[in-house]
């Protein structure tokens, strides 16, 4: 009976244990990026962006992006994107560890007959067992598949107020030799950012917010790079997939700056930190009922936007603050 007993308790504690990590995934991303940080600015796509009084932190480095790095350049995010990680510590651990509580009520498993402590040691070691043999697979792979090609900041101006004294442009870029992708230097070049600049930048975040929101994805593939509208499309489906809407409204901003303006080749770029006001939730797609609400009523992000000649501004990039 004590045996039993014994058995018991061990097994609530494996189910107890697999239901707080499932519960611990996420139902789905929340507002466009998710709070990741991916896209591509250019030879800086693995620079993380300058501190700002908006983002005194900084960014964060990048997590996904189609831009190849160079054979030297620090590569984290490569490494462990933002979504695989969400997604392996969540439905493949837990089903792990539900395959080892299957075993274990079975009396099964490579130490199922050894009961007790050992049964413990064994699941634990399976479960490290198969984790070790991924990793190992996934490096395997990545070195196969990596390609083999694969400053300091300028001063600050509000969104709102223009160009602070010294104009946008003060101090100086960083060298133009720097060499990117293990092909030919990447020549960089100065920008100037006026208030025609910040208001497009405004008018991007909340078009943006209010066309993920709608599920337009015309019109996200107007206001951002192709790449960006991908991974925006990815998200959609994933929560098409999970029976949820996001829905984001009362979109505002609160205070934003530029970090970085430069321009390699016939491209623009500026990253612009920015901190904004608003409402985001999950909604059930077929009922209409809230089923997550963020509770944090502001976010703050550094987005990058481009500009071809004869073009507007686009969003290439979203990157989280530090």
């Amino acid at each position: 009976m004590l045996t039993q007993f014994s058995r018991r308790r061990r097994t609530a504690a494996y189910l107890a244990l697999a239901a707080a990590l499932t519960v611990a995934a996420p139902i789905a991303e929340a507002r466009p990026g998710g709070g990741g940080s991916f896209g591509s600015r250019g030879s800086r796509t693995y620079t993380a962006p300058s501190a700002t009084p908006t983002a005194p932190g900084g960014g964060m480095t990048m997590q996904r992006s189609q831009t190849a790095p160079s054979p030297g350049m620090s590569n984290p995010g490569m490494q462990a994107p933002a979504a695989q990680g969400r997604r392996f510590g969540g439905g493949f651990f837990a089903g792990l560890l539900g395959a080892g509580l299957l075993g274990a009520l079975l009396g099964g498993g490579f130490f199922g007959g050894l009961g007790g402590l050992a049964s413990m040691i064994g699941l634990l070691f399976q479960v490290g067992l198969v984790v070790l043999v991924v990793m190992l697979a996934v490096r395997f792979f990545r070195r196969r598949s990596q390609p083999a090609g694969a400053g300091a900041p300028y001063a600050r101006s509000t969104l709102d107020g223009g160009p602070n004294p010294g104009g946008p442009m003060g101090g100086s870029a960083p060298p133009a030799g720097g060499s990117f992708g293990g092909a030919r230097p990447v020549q960089t070049r100065k920008v100037e950012i006026g208030p025609a600049d910040y208001q497009a930048f405004e008018r991007l975040l909340g078009d943006i917010q209010d066309a993920y929101t709608r599920e337009d994805r015309v019109t996200l593939g107007n206001l951002a790079t192709p790449e960006m509208a991908g991974y925006f499309d990815e998200e959609l489906r994933n929560n098409a997939a999970q029976g949820v809407v996001n829905k984001i409204t009362d979109v505002k901003l609160l205070q934003g700056d530029l970090a970085e303006a430069w321009g390699e080749d016939r491209t623009d770029y500026a990253t612009v930190a920015m901190r904004y006001a608003l409402k985001d939730v999950m909604v059930d797609r077929a009922s209409g009922r809230v089923v997550k609400t963020e509770p944090a009523p502001e976010a703050t992000e550094l987005w990058t936007f481009q500009r071809q000649p004869g073009r507007g501004w686009v969003l290439s990039a979203i990157q989280q603050t530090r």
